[in-house]
């Protein structure tokens, strides 16, 4: 097991020699809180839209990857549209989001969205507390199809436990500090940008994280040269709306994910809807496993989502697979549907 937790350790953040691996958390269920990617997402709905999420990755490997985060974010205005009134409760046998609902779809008014996003990252000896704020613009650009562009700016705060770290050289040059505790701590600057392009039928986003670029070394005596870096990751996504009838929605989708010098990721994702009360669906993850996600919107202030995946790759022989928890509360939302009009 020790050989095993160096290893991944190794392979995963190996910062202070050379970055080989994705330093950004994996998620699941991006696709039901785009925002945790995408800061253009910030304000897309008529309510402000709070999720947290808890995932358990690699469950039997020590020290594997545990990820809590929380987002908010919503419109700086609302509009209108949709709203409920006493005699538009959420009737039972009608569909509150059939043909009917999607017909009448226009696009987004001008507007402002803000959100927030904090994120805690353990990984064996390293945590990553992260802290951002994000501004987007949203605007119509035809009838039923708008776009939006949002930015973030925030801190990454990361801390290597170098007591957790086993040397056949005691101070190893590769991570030393002259500290008491043994905890080293590097605080860094953060950026992010994205583009969404959404529909009644589809949507189309791009985002850019960990803009700026940075050296990073956990050592007080290497030199600059020697640091590792921190790169940007860049994530394409894309998905469609598809009727299978009134009552049923079928909703595929994919993203690309690009972080240099890594081969290209990829991840499909399906997803089936009934009504706005709960959708189940699964995904897969180029060569890395399978995952199978069942989601119920319980009231229009609250949601759940889970999600398993199953590793195929050969973490697999020491891996009982990722547990990962969603739980939504939509503030303000005075709707007759209960789930969300432009991300689904």
């Amino acid at each position: 097991m020790n050989k095993i937790r160096v290893g991944v350790f190794s392979l995963l953040m190996m910062f202070s020699i050379c970055v080989f691996s994705q330093q950004r958390p994996h998620y699941t269920q991006y696709i039901m809180n785009n925002f945790i990617i995408n800061p253009a997402v910030a304000g897309i709905e008529n309510y402000w839209d709070m999720k947290a999420s808890h995932r358990i990755q690699w469950v039997g490997l020590q020290d594997a990857p545990v990820t809590t985060y929380v987002t908010i974010h919503g419109p700086f205005s609302k509009n209108p549209y949709g709203r409920e009134t006493p005699t538009t409760f959420h009737a039972d046998g009608e569909n509150p989001r059939g043909s009917a609902y999607w017909d009448e779809y226009t696009k987004a008014e001008p507007h402002l969205g803000f959100g927030a996003t904090f994120v805690n990252d353990r990984t064996g000896p390293l945590t990553t507390n992260s802290a951002s704020a994000a501004l987007a613009y949203h605007f119509g650009i035809s009838a039923t199809t708008s776009l939006s562009i949002g930015l973030s700016f925030g801190f990454n705060q990361l801390t290597l436990d170098a007591d957790k770290l086993k040397f056949a050289t005691p101070n190893d040059p590769a991570v030393y500090s002259d500290i008491s505790n043994n905890l080293i701590n590097r605080m860094k600057p953060d950026a992010s940008a994205g583009v969404w392009l959404y529909s009644r039928d589809y949507f189309v986003g791009i985002a850019a994280q960990g803009l700026l670029g940075q050296k990073l070394s956990f050592s007080d005596t290497l030199q600059v040269t020697q640091a590792g870096k921190l790169v940007p990751h860049i994530f394409a996504t894309a998905g469609v709306r598809m009727f299978l009838s009134e009552d049923w929605n079928f909703l595929p989708s994919i993203m690309l994910r690009s972080v240099s010098p890594l081969p290209l990721g990829v991840d499909l994702n399906a997803k089936f809807q009934y009504k706005d009360l709960f959708w189940f669906g699964g995904g897969y993850r180029y060569q890395d496993g399978f995952s199978g996600m069942v989601g119920m919107n319980i009231s229009n202030t609250l949601n759940i989502g889970y999600s398993y995946d199953l590793t195929t790759s050969q973490l697999n022989t020491v891996s009982k697979g990722t547990h990962e928890l969603l739980v939504g509360f939509l503030i303000g939302n005075k709707y007759g549907d209960w789930c969300p009009r432009n991300l689904w």
